[in-house]
């Protein structure tokens, strides 16, 4: 039996080879350049898509929350780094973890700093989050008293070990020259390894992000990269020019449930709570929530006249249709949508299929 033979809502499908293809090109990317590669499980949150992910050489792994790090833990991975300002509210909570698993956290701060130095009762790693253009978050690039300030406060504690210096140069998602955001990163890491380095001679440096990672071929001295959308990429990275629609590995299969051919609309169940509302501008300056495949029992094609969803609310989807589209599509009939972000529509969604008919596991469906 065909896995659409059993969807009759809307679920989000899994490609396991688009994904296996994904992690196996930015393994290879990270080991021909001597780095380790240290993907955001953000994106992906489930522990098969973790167990592929060993399988091509991949050791330790980053989340966004310590909920999604207690998922992980006791998996197999060397570490887990919390790639996050350290909420000091979370600290029992750390120990817990720590107590079983190697783990990390991001502490930007004298405040969480001293937090820790006070409440901590198993080893803790951390890295020190370095702003070097972003402007989101992290310690400013050239700010060495506070960098020293936090150094200082963890030595006195046998229980926070100094790991590194992290940058998310995540301003390569607005910025058409991604090379220069990270050769500016890069010179960044490298300055500070070689101001600390004698001090602290097993400190890595750590850059990472989809749209940087996926065209930057040259990383320079640092020592680890850490991207996270890679694995599934969207949308929103073919916008960037970081992949090519053909490696989108996960795409919504959604009911079709009215045409309107005159309109050349199709409505869809599909809306924000399953896709999120992220979205791209088209050329005109209408708006797309995500683009349109044909299904088939080996996974999907791309068509070759473009239909993308115009409009969504919460539960309805509007799809702007090609005459392809019209020509090919009944109500009662599943499409497919690839998502502008497929890290929260997996949120969304929290579990996946895959082609075979298997559900696949997610933080958020645990």
């Amino acid at each position: 039996m065909s896995y659409l033979e059993s969807i009759t809502s809307p679920t989000l499908l899994l490609n396991e080879q688009i994904c296996r293809n994904n992690l196996e090109s930015m393994a290879t990317k990270a080991q021909k350049q001597g780095k380790e590669l240290v993907p955001h499980f953000k994106t992906a949150q489930s522990l098969q898509v973790g167990e592929w992910a060993k399988e091509y050489g991949i050791k330790e792994l980053t989340v966004s929350s310590i909920k999604m790090a207690a998922y992980f833990c006791d998996k197999g991975w060397d570490n887990i780094h919390i790639a996050f300002p350290f909420n000091p509210l979370e600290v029992h909570t750390l120990n817990q973890l720590a107590s079983k698993q190697s783990i990390s956290v991001q502490l930007i701060n004298k405040a969480v700093t001293d937090h820790l130095v006070k409440h901590l009762s198993n080893t803790v790693g951390f890295f020190i989050e370095i702003d070097a253009g972003y402007g989101r978050t992290g310690v400013e690039v050239s700010d060495f008293g506070l960098i020293e300030e936090i150094l200082r406060t963890a030595k006195t504690t046998d229980k926070l070990q100094f790991k590194g210096f992290y940058i998310h140069p995540g301003h390569t998602y607005y910025t058409a020259d991604k090379h220069k955001i990270y050769e500016e990163s890069i010179a960044a890491l490298s300055m500070l390894k070689n101001k600390y380095s004698t001090e602290y001679p097993e400190l890595k440096t750590r850059v990472g992000d989809t749209p940087g990672c996926a065209v930057v071929d040259d990383f320079g001295d640092v020592d680890q990269i850490g991207p996270g959308n890679f694995v599934f990429f969207d949308l929103m990275q073919v916008n960037l020019g970081s992949c090519k629609r053909e490696d989108v590995a996960v795409a919504l299969a959604v009911p079709v449930v009215d045409i309107k051919k005159t309109k050349k609309e199709i409505l869809i169940h599909g809306g924000g709570v399953h896709l999120a509302k992220d979205v791209l501008l088209e050329a005109d300056g209408s708006k797309n929530f995500g683009e349109v495949v044909l299904l088939n029992d080996k996974g999907w094609t791309i068509p070759s006249e473009r239909s993308f969803l115009k409009s969504i609310s919460q539960e309805h989807g509007l799809v702007q249709a090609s005459d392809e589209l019209l020509a090919n599509v009944k109500v009662g009939d599943l499409i497919g949508i690839l998502p502008v972000h497929s890290c929260m529509t997996a949120d969304c969604m929290k579990s996946y299929m895959t082609l075979d008919g298997k559900w696949v596991d997610h933080t958020e469906g645990a």
